[in-house]
């Protein structure tokens, strides 16, 4: 192998890497896209469930201000 058949190879690696990485970058941004949706999702039904759950104590309270009263 000469010198200009290794710096062909070395040239096709370097590009083969490049394009991997902008395959690898394209595919991460997409499943950080989705992580992030997943977890704004997953705070709202956490707040969605603290109300329920505010609402329970609340009517529990009731309950048995009512049974004492």
């Amino acid at each position: 192998m000469n010198i200009d058949q290794r710096l062909e190879a070395l040239t096709q690696t370097v590009e083969l890497l490049a394009a991997m990485q902008v395959d690898n970058e394209k595919r991460w941004e997409k499943r950080w896209a989705e992580i992030s949706t997943a977890l704004q999702q997953d705070g709202e039904h956490i707040r969605a469930l603290v109300r329920v759950a505010e609402l329970h104590h609340e009517r529990l309270s009731r309950l048995e201000d009512q049974s004492r009263g």
